[in-house]
């Protein structure tokens, strides 16, 4: 790769990079602070392309936020409801099961959970979600709880992490998601997130999943009051944890929605920010195989482009998400196969489909079956 820098910070970790090392912290933070975008771009594809080729990775399923109703006031939050709010909403049984009844009438292979912190519903309550879900549609892979609530559940039941996991699992948990995550350093969290799971218990309950065998996924919240250090930092906590169970399949940047929050005031991440967020984490995150650009969060086009910029996922289809949607996004709600294969055609990729675990998806109509993991190269 042929490489005009000029300033010699830059050069020496761009040829680290090339080279396939490990960065540093400073390493990074001298990335997020002094590097331009095209420089970011070029390194990060690099990775990718070294990483995956020329695929780019989405799969078809459906979202279901089961409860708005939530006991924490996160500033950053447009989600969240009381309970005697206009707004405040709870799934009936007989509404999880009609959800997960025309996701799977899509084709859905996943579908993904993620709620409110309800205070008048009991463990129980959470564990039949997952239940009722796999009771309905065993054969779709449910990607549910965030760290955030298996806290929650843990605080309410009086039991430790691994029960709650063992419990989930039992009752059809197949992953998890990587939300709660917000940034890590606590100076930062205790402005916009204070009284939520802090950054020990977001970690201690991703290993525990790991050591009982499920994958999971990480984010992280950019764009709010957050500087370079803080961002990095991040990314380098996940790396190590990364390091020791190896339980992470995806990570995933995700830009800070002001519109609705507490933190109205502050600018909306841009196109560029959200870029140089999706290639420094392709380049500081050499131990995840995956970089997914969520085009419910920022826009098809923005999405397309990160494609080019470290990204090798796009998510999925994406019927009824709410949460970035109560915060101001106008992405639609969903998109077909078809659109989804339009967008990574234009962008230079090859789509394919993966279920949750990262398996090829094989088709017949609705009907599918999965083959081996993907491959991808460790570097």
């Amino acid at each position: 790769m042929s490489l005009s820098i000029h300033d010699s910070g830059l050069r020496a970790v761009a040829d680290k990079v090339l080279a396939g090392e490990r960065l540093s912290f400073e390493d990074g933070v001298l990335l997020d602070e002094r590097a331009d975008l095209h420089l970011l771009g070029q390194l990060a594809n690099f990775v990718r392309e070294r990483k995956n080729g020329n695929f780019a990775f989405y799969n078809t399923n459906i979202h279901l936020n089961p409860t708005n109703v939530c006991v924490y006031r996160c500033r950053f939050c447009a989600f969240r409801a009381d309970l005697k709010d206009e707004k405040a909403y709870t799934f009936t049984d007989d509404m999880l099961r009609e959800r997960v009844l025309e996701g799977r009438a899509a084709g859905a292979t996943e579908i993904h959970v993620v709620g409110g912190l309800h205070h008048k519903k009991s463990f129980d309550w959470y564990l039949d979600v997952v239940r009722i879900i796999h009771e309905t549609c065993p054969e779709v892979h449910i990607k549910a709880w965030t760290p955030v609530e298996i806290s929650w559940f843990s605080f309410i039941t009086k039991k430790p992490l691994q029960w709650i996991l063992e419990q989930m699992i039992h009752a059809g948990l197949g992953s998890m998601p990587g939300g709660g995550a917000e940034i890590f350093d606590e100076e930062v969290r205790r402005q916009i997130c204070e009284h939520k799971a802090d950054s020990d218990v977001w970690f201690d309950v991703h290993r525990t999943a790991h050591q009982l065998g499920l994958r999971s996924n990480a984010t992280m919240l950019y764009g709010h009051i957050e500087q370079a250090r803080h961002r990095i930092d991040h990314l380098i906590r996940l790396r190590t944890l990364q390091d020791e169970t190896s339980g992470f399949q995806t990570f995933i940047p995700l830009a800070f929605h002001p519109e609705n929050t507490e933190l109205s005031t502050l600018k909306k991440a841009d196109g560029v920010f959200d870029l140089r967020m999706v290639a420094l984490s392709r380049l500081m995150l050499d131990n995840f195989d995956h970089i997914k650009a969520y085009w419910i969060m920022l826009g098809q086009q923005t999405a397309q482009l990160a494609l080019s910029y470290g990204a090798d996922d796009v998510d999925g289809t994406v019927v009824h998400e709410l949460i970035y949607h109560d915060a101001g996004a106008k992405t639609p709600e969903g998109m077909t196969v078809e659109q989804l294969h339009r967008l990574i055609h234009e962008a230079g990729r090859i789509p394919v489909e993966r279920d949750t675990l990262y398996r090829k998806v094989i088709r017949t109509g609705r009907d599918w079956t999965v083959g081996e993991p993907l491959k991808t190269t460790r570097v």
